[in-house]
C-alpha cells in the first residue's frame, strides 16, 4: 500500500470538515467524491446531514486546485438535488464563492458553476443569485462576465419571468450595453431578446432603448424581427415538482386530465409597471412654480403649470407621496372657466392615476363627484378627457365597483341627460373589466340603478342601461337576474337577450376551454432537475433560432439519478450540445479510406479504383459501372450520404473530363431522387461543385436539374440560402449569370412560399442588379419578374432606389409576368417529409420591417412638443420610417405611435391634424388587417374630424377612411362609423360626407349584412334639419336597404322609432315585404320584438323574417381596397349580354296617370326620389342603374356615356321609358354639380333630335315631369350652362308645342331667381317671334312680362322692354291690347322702344310691325274657302262599306304618336305648313279645320305638279302629317259625339284620303304610324255610337274607303305586319269607350273579323305583289304570333275553329306556295337555331309537302327537310339539294324561257338578276355545250338590260335572296289591279259574291264562309256618283306573271266585256272589271311585246 492511499484510508475516518478542508489535494478530492456519492444515496429532503454539508460547500468550491474544484462543484450538484428548498440559507455564500472564483475556471468548472447557479434558482434562491450575478457581472474579465449572463439567460428561459423577476436583470443590462467586449455585448442582446420573449417587446423596449447606442438599438430592432409568440416555462422549481405526483394521481382518480395543468401552465402577463422603479415626481414639481402657476389670474399661466403637472406625471410609475394638496387644486382647475385649462387637469388626474394606481385611490374617490358632474359639458376635448380619465382610474385599480356606488346613485339622477347616459357607459366599461366574483357580490346594487334608468326620457341613457345590464349578464350570467329583471316587458327582455348574445361568445369560457399554444406546438414536458445539464448561450438568439428544449422526464416526472463516475469521471458526460441543424447541415471531414471502409460491399472494389485512375476512359467506365450499382440498391437511404461523399473525392469536383462530370451529376440526382431522405448535408457537400457546372454550357442542363431535384428533396429555401454566399464570392460571373437563371426556373417550379422574400430581393438589388456584366443584370431582371407573378406589384416598393434604366427594363418584365396571386400555381413541390421544414418565411407574401426600435421615445416625446415645427418634424419621421421599411411594417411597437398620432388629432393647428390623418392613413395602409388591434379605437378619433367646417380637412378625414376601410375591410370600421353618426358634434357638413362616403362604399357591395347597424343613424339623419343630409342620408339609405337582407332590417327595426321607422318603411314598401301604414308596421315590428327568441328562426305573416340572429352572420367581402374603374367592371362584364333597357313590363300609360301636371317647380321629394330609384332598377340594366344611382358624379357622367353611345340602337327603349330619364335629369339638374349638369346637357340635345328623327314628341306628363324644372333652372349662376340651358328650351319648344311650353315659361317670370326671370322673358320674346300664331291664344300673358318693366333690377327691366317691342314687331298697334295697365313711365318707356323697333325694322327694310300677320291671317282664310267647298263636296259623295271604333283613350300615350315639326321658315313660305300641323296636333277640333285646309291646300298644289321640289318636301313630311291626323281622329270623333258637328271629323278623313291616294306619301308613312292609323279607324268602325253621330253614315262609308284606299296604296310590307300585330287580344284600355251590352271577348273577336277580312284583301293579291314585300320581315311577324300563343294554345284554338289563327296559316300557306323552298331563304329574321324550334318551321315543311304532293309547286329541296340550319338559304351541304343545285336549276328554266321567242325577254331579265344577285357565278360555264350565236344572244341581251337599268327603267334591287322561279311585269302605264280598289267600285250586287281569280286558291284552312264577302264590310250603302268618280280619276291595272298569263287574262277580259254579265259577276271569269280606256290601253301594250318594239319594263 502506498503512501497515498494509506493517507486516503487514515482520512476517511476523519470528519467530513478535515477530510473536505485537508490540506492534501487528493484527500480533499476523495471527500468530494465520497460527498458526492452520499448525497445521491440520501432520498429524504428532510435528512438531518444534509443540513451539516450545507454549510462546507463555501469553502470547497473555491478550491485552488482545479480539479478538485471540479468534483466539489459535482458534490454541490448531488447536495442541491437531494435538498429541499431549507438549503437556501446557504446559497449567498456559495453563490459568491463560485463567482469569485469558478467562473474564471476551465470550461468544464464553468459549465459546471452554471447547473449549480439553476439548481439553487429550483430551490427558489433566486435572490442569492441574482445578487451573486449583479457582482458577476462587475468582473473585469470579459471571460467571467458571459457565463454569468449566459445562466441568467437559461434561468430565464427554463422558469420564466414568474420565477426569476425581470426587472433585475433589467437593471444590470444597460452596463452590459456598452461593454468592450463584443461577446458581452453579444450576450447581453440575447438576453434582452429572451426577455421580450417573456415580457413583450414594448416594455422592453420603453425601459432599455432610452439607455441604448444607436448602433445596438439598430442591431437589437434587426434580431426582434426573429422574435415572436409568447413563452413558457420549461421547467418548474422544486416545490412544484413535489406536487406533480400527487397531482397526477388525483387525475388518475377523478379523470380530470391535465386541464388544470394546462390552465395553470399558461403564461401570466407581466405588467410593466413592476419593472419600472417609482419616480418622485413631487421635488421637481415644487420646484417648477406649479403652486404659483395654478393660482395665476391668466389662463395661460393656469394652463402651463398643469401641464407641468401632467408632464411629470406621465411616467409609468410615480413614487408615492402626499397628493392630497394638489388634488384639491386639481379639483377647483376641473371647474375653470378656460375649458383648456380643464382638460388639462382632467388629463393630470389621469396621468396621476396611472402612475400611482393604488396609492391614488382616496384622491380618486375625493374627485370622482366633481368628474362626473363635469360629464354635462359637450364639448369634445373635454368629453374625451374625462372619459379616459375615469377609465384610467378605473384600469389603475384607484377606483373599484364597490367604491363608486353611491356616486353613480347621484350621477344616475343628474338633471342632464348626458351626465346619466355617460356615467352608466362608464359602470359599463368598469364592469367589463372586472373580476367576475367582484361583479357577482355587487350586482345587486347596480341591477336598481340600471333597471330605473330603463324608464329614462332620454333614448341615450336607456341605450346605456341596457349596456351595463348586458355586460352584468355576460359576466355572471342571467340566473342571479332573474328575480330583478321580472318586471321588464318581453320586448326589454327581447332586446336584453339580443345584445347579450349578439355581443360575442355570451358566457366567459370556463376551465375547460383549450389550452394556448405557443408557435412551437404543444407544451414539452418538464425538464427533472436531474437530467442532463444543456448549456445555453444567450448569444445563440442573435441567430434567430429558438433556444433547444431540454430533454424530457419520463411520463410521471420521477426523478432520474445521474449516476456519477466513482473514478471521478462521472460529470464529464456534461457535454454542451450543439443545435441539431447545426449537426445536420455542416458535414464533418472524412478521409478517402474511412469512406472506403464504410462502404463494405455495397461498390465493388474495382470500381473504386477505377474511379481513382489518371486515364479518363478507366474513369468513365467505372462511374457508369458505378451509376449501373447504385440503381441496382432497393434501399438508398442508409448509404446516401457516404455515396456522395465518395463521388465528392473520387472523381471529385475537380474532374476534367465532361462526359465523367455528367455522370457523377446524373448519379447524384438519381440518388437525390430515390432516397427517401436526403440529407441537407449531402447537398452541401455537391453545392459548390455544382454550381460551377452549371456556369459550364456543357454541363448546364444535368446540373440545374440536379439543382432542382436537391429542391424537391430539401426545399428551395435551403438551397437558395447556401447558393447566395457562392455565386457572391465565385470568381466566374457564368456562376453567378446561370445561377440566377436556375432560380428563375425554381420560382417558377416551386412558387415563394419556400423563400426568404426579404434575403432574395436583397440579394438582387445588391449582388444581381449591381453587376458589371449584362447577362448577370438581365437574369436578375427575369427573377425579379418571375416573382412579381406571385407576389404582385408590392415588390415595386422594394426596389425603389434602383437605377431609372433598370426600374424601366423591370416594368416590361412585369408587364410578361402579370400578378397571378393564389392562381399561380407551383408545378413542383417539395417531399412532405422536409416541406413544413423548409418553409422560410414566404408563405406570408412579402416581410414586413419591425419598426418598433424606430419609434423611440424621443419621437414620442416630440409628438407632445409645444412647438408645433418639432411635431410636424415628428409626422414626418414617421412618414420617413414607412418610407424606409417600402410601407410594409408589423404590428410590433405600433401601439405607442398610435397613441402618440393619436393626440396629434387634436391639434391645435389644423395643417397638422390634416398631416397627422394622411400619416395614419399610410400607418394602416402599411400595416394591413392587423391595424385594427394596435389602433386602439383610433378611428373613432379621426372620425371626429371630421366635425370640422373646413372642407379640406374632412377630405383628408375621408382618405384616411379610405385607406383604414382598403386595409381591414368595411365590415371593421362600420361600428365607428355608426356611434359617430350618432354624434351630435359631427355637425351636418361632417355627417353629409360621411354620408355619402358610406353611399359610394356600398354601391360597390352586393350583399353585406353589417350595414344594417347604419340603419337607426341613416334613419335618424333623414330627418336631420339639414336638407343636405337629409339627401345624403336618404342615398345612404338606398344602399342600406340594397346590401342588406330584408330578414336583417326587420329584425332591427324595433331599433328605429318615431318618424325615422316611418320613413325606413316608406323605402321599404315597394317590394311589398312590409304592410302599408306606419302603424301597421309599428304593431308588426313590435310584434317581432316580443316574440320568444326561440321563434325567431320561423318564417312571420309578412314573410320577412327566417333565419333569426343568423342574418347577421352573411357577410360578402368586396374586392379589397380597389376601386371600381372607370372603363368596364367584372360585374359589367357579367351584365353585357342583357339589353341596356329592359321595356318589357313597361306601363308607361299608368306611370303617366300618377303624375300630377303642375306648371310651377316643385323640389322632389323623398318618396319621388325612391319612386324613380326603384324605376331605374326596374327598367335599366345593372352596371347602368349601378352608375346613374351613384352619388359619385363620375359614375353618373360614365352612366349618360353609356347611354349616349347606345341611343341609336336603343330608341323605341328610350322612347318608352322617357318619362323616367326625364325624372333623372331633374334630379341631376337639382344636385347642380356642373360637371354632371353639363354632360346631362350635352346629352339632352341629342336625345331630343333622336326623338325628333323617330317622329316622337313629349306628352304633356313628359313636359310636366321636365319643363318646370328646366324652366326654373334656366337662370343658372355659370353662363356656359345658361346657355345650354337656353337652346335646350329653344329645341324642346320645337320639338313639343310652343302652345303648350308656353305657359311653363309665364311660370318662370314668377321665379324668386332674377336670373331665371331675364331667361323666361326672353324666350317669350322668342315664341312671340318665331311662334306666333301658336301663342296667339295666350297673348293676354303680355301683362306679367310688362308689369316687369317697373322692376329695380335694370336687367330685367332691358329684357322686358325688349320682348315687349318684338311682340311690337309682329302684332304692330294691337299689343297695347295686351300689355293690360301701365303707368305713364312705363308707357312712356314702351312707346320710346316701339318707335326704336318700327325704326329698325324700316332700317332692314322687314316691313311696317304686325304686317307679317296680317298677311297670314289673309293666306289662311282664302285657303280655307276652297279647302272647304272642295272638302265640302268630297265628304258628300262618299259611298262604301263602313268599320266602328272606340277611340284611343289617348293618342298621346302611344310611344310615335306626335311627329315634330320641322324648323320654321318665313311666314309666306313654307311656313304655313308648318304652323298648320301644329294647329291639327295641338289645336281644337274646331281650329284643326283651318289646319287641315292649308294641308289639302299644299296637297293639291303638289299633286298637280309632281315635278315640283313641293311634293319631296311633303313626301319627307307624310309620316308626321299623318302622325297628325291619327291623333287628330280621335280627338274630333270624341268632340263630334258630345253633340257638336261632325265638320272635323269629315275635314280629317278628308285630309287622310288626299294623302293616301298619292303613293309616294303613303309609301313614306312609317309601320309605327300606320299601326296607330288602321287601330283608330278600325276601332271607329266598330263604335256604335257612329251612326248616331251628325252625318254618321257618311262617316262609315268614308271611313271604310280609306281603309280600303289604305290597303291599297300603303307599304305592303308594312300592312302586313301591323295587320297579323292586331290578330292578338286588344288591351281593353284602347277602347274609346266602355262596353255596355258586349264582353270583351266579344269585342275582340268583332276586331279581329275586321283584321282578318284585311289581310284577306291583301293575301288576294300576293301572287302579283310578292316580289314588293319583304319576305323576311312577315315571316318573323308570323313566327313572333305563333311563338306568343304557343304550340298547346294553338292546338285548342284549331279545334275551336279560331279565325286569326287560321288567317295567318292562310298567309303562310300562300308564302310558301309562291316562293316554293326558296321560302327558306327569308328566315333571317327568325332564330332558326332556338331550341325548340320555332313554330313557323313545322308549318313551312308542312305545306311544302302539301303542296309537292299536290304537284303545285316543284320543291328545290327535299321534302320534309326539318334541319332548317343547313337550307339552301344559309349553309351550303352537300348531303342536301344545296344552293349550288338550286341555282343550277333555276338557270336551267331561265335558258328554257330564253329559247323561247315567247319567254325570251322575261328569260334575259330574269338572267340579268341572277347576274346582280350572285356576281361570282359564271353562268357561261353552263352553256358549254350551246352554240356560239346563243351564247353571243345572251351577252347582247345582258348588255341591254344593263343599260335599261342604268337608264331607270328597271327596279335596283328586289327583296329576295335566292333568283324567282317567275318575275313580275308590272305594267308601266297602269296602276297593279287590286281587288280591294276595284270592289269598292262595284255595285252592291257585288258585295255579297265570292270574289276568287280562276289563277287563285286559298288553302282548305279558309272555308267558304271566311271569303264570303269581298268588301272590308260591317255595314253596306252605295254611291254611284262616287264610284263613278273614282273610276275616272284612277283607272285600274293590271298584273301578271308572264306572258301566257297576260295572254289568258286578255281572253278573260275580251269575254267579260263581251258578256254583259261580266260586270254583275266578275267572280266567275276570275277577273275584276276595268274600264275600256284601261283594256285599249293594255291591248296596245300586249301587242308592243309581241313585236318586241319596246323592253318590257
Amino acid at each position: 500500500m502506498s503512501e497515498d492511499e494509506k493517507l486516503l484510508k487514515e482520512a476517511k475516518k476523519l470528519p467530513w470538515e478535515d477530510r473536505l478542508l485537508h490540506k492534501n489535494w487528493k484527500v480533499r478530492n476523495d471527500a468530494n467524491i465520497d460527498l458526492a456519492a452520499l448525497c445521491d444515496s440520501i432520498t429524504d429532503p428532510k435528512d438531518p446531514r444534509l443540513r451539516e454539508f450545507g454549510s462546507f460547500f463555501k469553502k470547497t468550491v473555491a478550491d485552488s486546485n482545479a480539479p478538485v474544484q471540479e468534483k466539489a462543484l459535482d458534490a454541490l450538484i448531488a447536495y442541491l438535488r437531494a435538498a429541499d428548498a431549507d438549503a437556501g440559507r446557504y446559497a449567498k455564500e456559495v453563490c459568491d464563492a463560485i463567482v469569485a472564483k469558478c467562473l474564471t475556471g476551465r470550461p468544464k468548472t464553468v459549465e459546471k458553476s452554471q447547473a449549480v447557479f439553476m439548481l439553487w434558482v429550483e430551490l427558489e434562491a433566486v435572490d442569492a443569485f441574482l445578487d451573486a450575478m449583479e457582482k458577476a457581472i462587475k468582473n473585469k474579465v470579459a471571460k467571467a462576465v458571459v457565463p454569468a449572463i449566459d445562466v441568467m439567460f437559461q434561468a430565464l428561459s427554463e422558469f420564466g419571468a414568474k420565477i426569476v423577476p425581470p426587472k433585475r436583470i433589467l437593471k444590470m443590462l444597460p452596463e452590459l450595453f456598452d461593454h468592450q467586449d463584443q461577446n458581452v455585448r453579444a450576450s447581453s442582446k440575447g438576453l434582452t431578446l429572451e426577455l421580450c420573449r417573456w415580457i413583450g417587446k414594448d416594455p422592453v423596449k420603453s425601459i432599455l432603448f432610452e439607455k441604448m447606442r444607436d448602433t445596438m438599438k439598430k442591431e437589437l430592432e434587426a434580431e426582434l424581427v426573429n422574435v415572436s409568440g409568447s413563452a413558457r416555462p420549461s421547467r418548474k422549481i422544486r416545490s412544484e415538482q413535489d406536487k406533480e405526483p400527487e397531482q397526477e394521481a388525483l387525475a388518475e382518480v377523478v379523470g380530470s386530465g391535465p386541464i388544470e395543468e394546462s390552465v395553470a401552465d399558461v403564461p401570466q402577463a407581466i405588467d410593466e409597471y413592476e419593472l419600472v422603479d417609482p419616480i418622485d415626481i413631487l421635488t421637481p414639481l415644487e420646484k417648477s412654480g406649479f403652486w404659483d402657476g395654478v393660482k395665476a389670474t391668466k389662463w395661460s399661466e393656469r394652463k402651463d403649470a398643469v401641464a407641468e403637472l401632467t408632464r411629470l406625471a406621465s411616467v409609468k410609475r410615480i413614487a408615492p407621496g402626499d397628493f392630497t394638496e394638489i388634488c384639491r387644486t386639481l379639483k377647483k382647475l376641473i371647474t375653470d372657466v378656460n375649458i383648456a385649462v380643464a382638460v388639462e387637469a382632467i388629463q393630470a388626474i389621469g396621468n396621476l392615476a396611472r402612475g400611482l394606481r393604488t396609492n391614488f385611490s382616496g384622491n380618486s374617490r375625493y374627485l370622482l363627484p366633481v368628474l362626473l358632474e363635469k360629464l354635462k359639458e359637450k364639448k369634445p376635448a373635454l368629453n374625451e378627457s374625462l372619459i379616459q380619465t375615469l377609465q384610467a382610474m378605473h384600469k389603475a385599480g384607484c377606483l373599484n365597483l364597490a367604491d363608486v356606488v353611491e356616486d353613480v346613485k347621484v350621477a344616475v339622477k343628474n338633471k342632464v341627460p348626458l351626465v346619466r347616459s355617460l356615467t352608466l357607459n362608464w359602470v359599463t366599461y368598469c364592469i367589463e373589466t372586472s373580476n367576475k366574483a367582484v361583479v357577482l357580490k355587487l350586482h345587486k346594487d347596480y341591477v336598481p340603478i340600471c333597471m330605473e334608468s330603463l324608464n329614462d326620457g332620454t333614448p341615450e341613457v336607456r341605450d346605456a342601461a341596457f349596456s351595463a345590464l348586458a355586460a352584468i349578464a355576460k359576466l355572471v350570467g342571467m340566473r342571479p337576474l332573474e328575480r330583478s329583471l321580472e318586471k321588464l316587458d318581453d320586448v326589454r327582455k327581447k332586446k336584453l337577450s339580443e345584445m347579450i348574445g349578439g355581443s360575442g361568445s355570451g358566457l366567459p369560457s370556463g376551465t375547460n376551454s383549450a389550452p394556448v399554444q405557443t408557435s412551437g406546438g404543444s407544451l414539452p414536458s418538464m425538464e427533472a432537475s436531474e437530467g442532463s445539464f444543456v448549456r445555453k448561450s444567450a448569444a445563440s438568439m442573435l441567430s434567430g433560432k429558438k433556444p433547444a428544449q431540454t430533454a424530457p422526464v419520463n411520463k410521471k416526472g420521477v426523478p432520474v439519478k445521474l449516476n456519477a463516475s466513482k473514478k471521478g469521471d462521472g460529470a464529464g458526460q456534461l457535454k454542451a450540445l450543439k443545435p441539431v441543424e447545426n449537426e445536420d447541415v455542416e458535414p464533418a471531414d472524412m478521409s478517402l479510406e474511412e469512406i472506403e471502409s464504410r462502404l463494405d460491399s455495397l461498390i465493388r472494389a474495382d470500381t473504386i479504383s477505377q474511379l481513382k485512375s489518371t486515364a479518363w476512359k478507366e474513369r468513365l467506365e467505372a462511374i457508369a459501372a458505378f451509376k449501373e450499382q447504385v440503381e441496382g440498391i432497393q434501399d438508398l437511404d442508409q448509404s446516401v450520404e457516404i455515396f456522395i461523399r465518395l463521388l465528392c473525392v473520387v472523381p471529385g469536383w475537380n474532374e476534367k473530363n465532361v462526359q465523367v462530370q455528367q455522370q457523377v451529376i446524373e448519379v447524384i440526382t438519381h440518388i437525390a431522387s430515390t432516397a427517401k431522405k436526403f440529407p441537407k448535408k449531402c447537398v452541401v457537400l455537391c453545392l459548390l461543385g455544382i454550381s460551377e457546372r452549371v456556369a459550364d454550357i456543357k454541363t448546364r442542363a444535368p446540373a440545374m436539374k440536379c439543382l432542382t431535384t436537391f429542391s424537391e428533396a430539401v426545399g428551395p429555401g435551403f438551397i437558395f440560402e447556401r447558393v447566395y454566399k457562392i455565386m457572391k464570392e465565385h470568381k466566374n460571373p457564368k456562376v453567378l449569370s446561370e445561377g440566377i437563371l436556375w432560380m428563375v426556373s425554381a420560382v417558377e417550379d416551386f412558387g415563394v412560399s419556400h423563400l426568404k422574400l426579404k434575403d432574395l430581393i436583397d440579394f438582387c438589388k445588391d449582388t444581381g442588379l449591381q453587376s458589371s456584366a449584362a447577362a448577370t443584370r438581365n437574369a436578375t431582371i427575369k427573377l425579379i419578374g418571375a416573382l412579381h407573378k406571385y407576389v404582385g406589384p408590392d415588390i415595386k416598393g422594394f426596389l425603389t432606389d434602383v437605377k431609372p434604366a433598370l426600374l424601366s427594363a423591370l416594368d416590361v418584365e412585369y408587364e410578361k409576368n402579370p400578378y397571378e396571386g393564389a392562381s399561380a400555381v407551383p408545378k413542383k413541390a417539395v417531399k412532405p417529409s422536409e416541406s413544413t421544414l423548409s418553409v422560410a418565411g414566404g408563405i406570408d407574401g412579402l416581410p414586413r420591417e419591425d419598426i418598433s426600435g424606430k419609434v423611440t421615445p424621443a419621437l414620442l416625446k416630440s409628438l407632445e412638443s409645444p412647438d408645433w415645427k418639432v411635431r410636424l418634424e415628428s409626422i414626418e419621421a414617421v412618414n420617413k420610417i414607412l418610407e424606409e421599411a417600402n410601407k410594409r411594417i408589423q404590428p410590433t411597437g405600433t401601439v405607442e405611435l398610435l397613441g402618440g398620432l393619436r393626440g396629434r388629432l387634436y391639434d391645435s393647428n389644423k395643417n397638422l391634424v390634416m398631416a397627422t390623418l394622411a400619416t395614419i392613413g399610410g400607418v394602416a395602409s402599411a400595416m394591413g388587417p392587423a391595424v385594427e388591434k394596435s389602433s386602439k379605437g383610433i378611428l373613432s378619433d379621426v372620425l371626429k374630424c371630421l366635425g370640422d367646417n373646413k372642407k379640406h380637412m374632412r377630405e383628408c378625414t375621408l382618405a384616411t377612411l379610405d385607406t383604414w376601410v382598403t386595409a381591414v375591410q368595411l365590415d371593421k370600421v362600420v361600428p365607428y362609423i355608426a356611434s359617430a353618426l350618432m354624434d351630435a358634434k359631427l355637425g351636418a357638413e361632417g355627417r353629409k360626407d360621411l354620408f355619402d362616403w358610406l353611399s359610394r362604399q356600398l354601391s360597390g357591395l352586393s350583399n353585406f349584412s353589417d350595414a344594417v347597424y347604419l340603419l337607426k343613424p341613416a334613419a335618424s339623419a333623414m330627418t336631420d334639419k339639414s336638407s343636405d343630409v337629409r339627401k345624403a342620408a336618404e342615398a345612404c339609405m338606398t344602399e342600406i336597404l340594397k346590401v342588406s337582407g330584408q330578414e336583417t332590417i326587420t329584425k332591427n327595426l324595433k331599433d328605429i322609432h318615431g318618424p325615422s321607422l316611418a320613413i325606413v318603411l316608406e323605402r321599404l314598401r315597394p317590394p311589398g315585404a312590409f304592410h302599408d301604414s306606419f302603424e301597421s308596421a309599428r304593431t308588426v315590428s313590435t310584434a317581432l320584438a316580443s316574440k320568444n327568441s326561440s321563434k325567431v328562426g320561423k318564417s312571420t305573416s309578412n314573410g320577412v323574417l327566417k333565419h333569426g340572429n343568423r342574418a347577421l352572420s352573411s357577410r360578402v367581402n368586396s374586392t379589397k381596397g380597389s376601386r371600381p374603374e372607370t372603363v368596364m367592371t367584372v360585374q359589367d362584364i357579367a351584365v353585357q349580354s342583357q339589353a341596356l333597357l329592359n321595356v318589357k313590363d313597361s306601363n308607361k300609360e299608368d306611370r303617366e296617370r300618377l303624375i300630377i301636371r303642375r306648371f310651377k317647380f316643385e323640389e322632389l321629394r323623398f318618396e319621388q326620389i325612391q319612386e324613380l330609384e326603384n324605376d331605374v332598377v326596374k327598367y335599366f340594366r345593372e352596371d347602368l342603374q349601378r352608375r346613374l344611382l351613384s352619388t359619385d358624379f363620375k359614375k353618373q357622367v360614365d352612366g349618360i356615356e353609356m347611354l349616349q353611345k347606345a341611343l341609336p340602337s336603343i330608341r323605341k327603349e328610350v322612347i318608352e321609358l322617357l318619362d323616367i330619364l326625364l325624372r333623372w335629369f331633374v334630379l341631376r339638374f337639382c344636385e347642380s354639380n356642373t360637371t354632371c349638369l353639363l354632360k346631362v346637357l350635352e346629352f339632352l340635345p341629342e336625345l331630343f333630335d333622336t326623338l325628333r328623327a323617330e317622329g316622337y314628341t313629349m306628352t304633356e306628363s313628359e313636359a310636366a315631369i321636365f319643363l318646370p324644372c328646366l324652366i326654373e333652372k334656366s337662370g343658372h349662376n355659370i353662363e356656359k350652362v345658361r346657355e345650354k340651358m337656353r337652346e335646350l328650351t329653344k329645341q324642346i319648344v320645337h320639338a313639343y308645342s310652343a302652345t303648350k311650353a308656353f305657359p311653363y315659361i309665364l311660370e318662370g317670370l314668377r321665379s324668386k331667381n332674377n336670373r331665371t326671370r331675364i331667361e323666361c322673358v326672353d324666350l317669350v320674346g322668342y315664341l312671340i317671334d318665331n311662334h306666333g300664331t301658336e301663342v296667339g291664344g295666350q297673348l293676354k300673358s303680355l301683362q306679367i312680362v310688362a308689369s316687369l318693366t317697373a322692376e329695380r333690377d335694370g336687367e330685367i327691366r332691358k329684357a322686358a322692354l325688349n320682348t315687349l317691342a318684338t311682340g311690337y314687331k309682329i302684332l304692330g298697334e294691337d299689343i297695347w291690347r295686351y300689355v293690360g295697365k301701365l303707368t305713364d313711365a312705363q308707357k312712356s318707356m314702351l312707346d320710346d322702344r316701339f318707335k326704336w323697333k318700327a325704326r329698325e325694322m324700316d332700317k332692314r327694310k322687314e316691313g311696317k310691325p304686325g304686317e307679317a300677320r296680317a298677311a297670314l291671317r289673309r293666306s289662311v282664310r282664302e285657303y280655307g274657302s276652297e279647302i272647304a267647298e272642295q272638302s265640302g263636296e268630297v265628304s258628300r259623295s262618299i259611298s262604301g262599306p263602313i268599320f266602328t271604333r272606340e277611340s284611343y283613350p289617348h293618342a298621346e300615350l302611344h310611344m310615335e304618336r306626335h311627329p315634330i315639326p320641322r324648323t320654321l321658315s318665313p311666314v309666306n313660305g313654307p311656313t304655313d305648313w308648318n304652323e298648320a300641323l301644329e294647329v291639327i296636333s295641338y289645336g281644337s277640333p274646331e281650329q284643326s279645320v283651318e289646319g287641315m285646309k292649308v294641308v289639302c291646300h299644299e296637297l293639291t298644289q303638289a299633286t298637280n305638279d309632281p315635278e315640283s321640289s313641293g311634293m319631296d318636301d311633303i313626301v319627307k313630311d307624310a309620316d308626321r302629317l299623318v302622325s297628325c291626323l291619327a291623333s287628330k281622329v280621335a280627338k274630333t270623333f270624341d268632340f263630334s259625339l258630345t253633340g257638336a258637328s261632325s265638320r272635323s271629323c269629315k275635314y280629317v278623313l278628308n285630309t287622310l284620303m288626299q294623302t293616301f291616294q298619292n303613293k309616294r306619301l303613303a309609301h313614306a308613312v312609317k309601320e309605327s304610324t300606320l299601326d296607330v292609323l288602321i287601330t283608330e279607324l278600325l276601332l271607329w268602325l266598330l263604335d256604335e255610337r257612329v251612326p248616331r253621330m251628325d252625318d254618321g253614315s257618311q262617316l262609315l262609308k268614308a271611313l271604310n274607303v280609306l281603309m280600303l284606299k289604305i290597303l291599297d296604296n300603303a307599304e305592303r310590307t308594312s300592312s302586313f305586319v301591323v295587320l297579323i300585330n292586331l290578330l292578338r287580344p286588344l288591351d281593353p284600355s284602347r277602347w274609346p269607350s266602355p262596353a255596355q251590352n258586349e264582353t270583351a271577348a266579344i269585342r275582340n273577336q268583332k276586331f279581329s273579323d275586321l283584321v282578318v277580312k284585311c289581310l284577306i284583301k291583301l293575301t288576294k293579291v300576293l301572287q302579283s305583289t310578292i316580289f314588293d314585300v319583304d319576305l323576311d320581315r312577315i315571316l318573323q311577324s308570323i313566327h313572333v304570333y305563333l311563338q306568343e300563343l304557343g304550340m298547346d294554345e294553338i292546338r285548342r284554338r284549331a279545334g275551336a275553329d279560331d279565325k286569326p289563327l287560321r288567317m295567318v296559316k292562310t298567309v303562310l300557306h300562300e308564302l310558301v306556295k309562291f316562293r316554293g323552298t326558296a321560302i327558306k331563304g327569308h328566315l333571317s329574321m327568325v332564330p332558326i337555331d332556338m331550341e325548340p324550334q320555332p313554330i313557323i318551321l313545322a308549318y313551312i315543311d308542312l305545306n311544302l309537302q302539301t303542296l309537292a304532293a299536290a304537284r303545285m309547286l316543284t320543291p328545290s329541296g327535299p321534302v320534309g327537310q326539318t334541319h332548317w340550319g343547313d337550307s339552301a338559304a344559309n349553309n351550303p351541304s352537300p348531303a342536301t339539294h344545296s344552293a349550288d343545285s338550286q341555282l343550277k336549276q333555276e338557270l336551267a328554266a331561265i335558258f328554257k324561257k330564253i329559247g323561247d321567242k315567247q319567254t325570251c325577254s322575261i328569260g334575259l331579265y330574269e338572267l340579268y338578276r341572277i347576274t346582280q344577285l350572285y356576281p361570282k357565278v359564271d353562268i357561261f360555264s353552263q352553256l358549254q355545250n350551246a352554240s356560239e350565236a346563243f351564247r353571243t344572244y345572251i351577252r347582247d341581251g345582258l348588255a341591254q338590260m344593263e343599260k335599261n337599268a342604268a337608264a331607270g327603267r328597271t327596279p335596283s334591287s328586289l327583296p329576295m335572296s335566292t333568283p324567282p322561279p317567275a318575275i313580275t311585269l308590272p305594267s308601266p302605264k297602269f296602276a297593279p289591279l287590286s281587288p280591294v280598289q276595284t270592289n269598292s267600285l262595284n255595285d252592291a250586287k257585288s258585295l255579297n259574291l265570292r270574289a276568287e281569280p280562276t289563277n287563285f286558291s286559298l288553302p282548305p284552312s279558309h272555308t267558304d264562309e271566311d271569303i264570303a264577302t269581298n268588301g272590308i264590310i260591317s255595314r253596306s250603302l252605295t254611291s254611284d256618283h262616287y264610284s263613278s268618280e273614282r273610276s275616272d280619276r284612277y283607272p285600274s291595272g293590271v298584273t301578271s306573271g308572264t306572258l301566257d298569263a297576260i295572254r289568258e287574262r286578255m281572253k278573260s277580259i275580251q269575254l267579260a266585256a263581251a258578256d254583259g254579265s261580266g260586270a254583275e259577276n266578275p267572280v266567275q271569269s276570275g277577273v275584276l272589271p276595268m274600264d275600256e280606256k284601261a283594256l285599249s290601253g293594255l291591248q296596245a301594250r300586249m301587242e308592243r311585246l309581241k313585236s318586241g318594239s319596246i323592253e318590257p319594263l
